[in-house]
C-alpha cells in the first residue's frame, strides 16, 4: 500500500505541471482557436529565468515574482510579434507561428544561458516529509498547492471579473462578442498573456524537483497537450483531469513495469484519445443537422 500511495502522490505532483501547461493551451485555444506549440518553451523560460535571476542575488520570492512576469511578457511578445500580425492566416500556419516561436525561445535561451542543466533550492527547504509511508519533498506539496490555487483563481476570473467573462465569451462566439462591443484584441493579448505566466509557474515550482534546461519545454509541451486534448481541449476542468490523469499514469508506468516506458505514455494515450474519444473526456461533442 505504501508503495502504491508513493506512486501516486509522485503522479499527482508530476500532473499538476502538466494541469497547468495544459491550462495554458486551453487559454490560447478558447481565445483564438490556435494550438500553441510554444506552451512548453513558456516552462522553459520561467525555470531558467528564475535560476539565473536568483544566481545574481535576488531574493527568491522576487526572483519567482520576475521569472513569472517574463512568462507572461513573453506570451504577449509571441501575440504581438507573430499572431496579431497574422490574424487573417489559417489555424495551420498560426500553429507554424507557434512552432517557429519554440524554436526561436529554444535557441534564445541557449545563448544566453548555454546547454547545461540548472536546478535552485526548495521553496522552504529540501528534508524530507514522511507520511503514512510515504516520502516526499516538501516542494511537492508546494506545486500540489500552487496548482490547486491557480485552478481556483482562474475560476473566480472567468466568474467573477468583466475580463474574464469577455475571454469566455470570446471562446464562444468571437464575433457575438465583437457586437457586444467586447474588444477581442485585448482577450487574445490577455490569453496569450496568462498562457505565458501560467508556463512560467510551472517551470519556476518544478525547478526545484527536477533541473531545468533549455530543451526542456518540448517534452513538456507535448504532454501538457496530450492531456489538453485528453480533457477535451478548450475545458479547464478537462485540462486539470488530463493533467492528473496523464501524470499518474505516467508514475503508476515507471513504478510497475520500467520508467524506460514512461514518455511513451502519453503517444499512447493521444492514440487512444483520436480513434474512440476525439472529443476528449468533457469536450463538446459536434452535432450536425443534415
Amino acid at each position: 500500500m505504501g508503495e502504491f500511495l508513493q506512486y501516486l502522490v509522485t503522479g499527482i505532483t508530476i500532473g499538476s505541471t502538466f494541469a497547468l501547461v495544459a491550462l495554458g493551451f486551453c487559454l490560447v485555444y478558447n481565445a483564438s482557436h490556435v494550438i500553441n506549440f510554444a506552451q512548453g518553451d513558456f516552462v522553459m523560460v520561467g525555470g531558467m529565468s528564475a535560476v539565473f535571476i536568483m544566481a545574481a542575488g535576488v531574493p527568491m520570492a522576487l526572483a519567482l515574482l520576475l521569472a513569472v512576469g517574463i512568462g507572461g511578457l513573453t506570451g504577449v511578445l509571441l501575440y504581438k510579434g507573430g499572431i496579431q500580425p497574422a490574424k487573417n492566416a489559417d489555424a495551420i500556419q498560426l500553429i507554424i507561428i507557434t512552432v517557429g516561436a519554440a524554436l526561436f525561445l529554444r535557441g534564445v535561451a541557449q545563448v544566453l544561458w548555454g546547454t547545461g542543466y540548472f536546478s535552485m533550492p526548495g521553496f522552504t527547504g529540501d528534508a524530507p516529509i514522511r507520511f503514512l509511508g510515504v516520502v516526499m519533498v516538501p516542494q511537492s506539496l508546494w506545486v500540489i498547492g500552487v496548482t490547486v490555487a491557480i485552478v481556483v483563481a482562474l475560476g473566480l476570473f472567468f466568474t467573477r471579473t468583466r475580463l474574464g467573462k469577455a475571454v469566455l465569451a470570446t471562446s464562444y462566439n468571437s464575433d457575438a462578442a465583437k457586437l457586444m462591443g467586447i474588444d477581442t484584441s485585448v482577450v487574445l493579448l490577455v490569453s496569450f498573456g496568462l498562457a505565458g505566466a501560467l508556463g512560467a509557474v510551472a517551470g519556476v515550482i518544478m525547478t526545484p524537483i527536477t533541473f531545468t534546461h533549455y530543451e526542456m519545454g518540448v517534452m513538456l509541451g507535448l504532454k501538457g497537450f496530450v492531456a489538453a486534448v485528453l480533457g477535451g481541449l478548450g475545458s479547464f476542468v478537462g485540462a486539470v483531469a488530463g493533467g492528473l490523469i496523464l501524470g499518474i499514469t505516467e508514475a503508476m508506468m515507471a513504478g510497475y513495469i520500467s520508467s524506460d516506458y514512461k514518455d511513451a505514455v502519453a503517444f499512447v494515450l493521444i492514440l487512444l484519445i483520436l480513434f474512440f474519444m476525439p472529443s476528449g473526456l468533457f469536450g463538446q461533442r459536434g452535432v450536425e443537422r443534415v
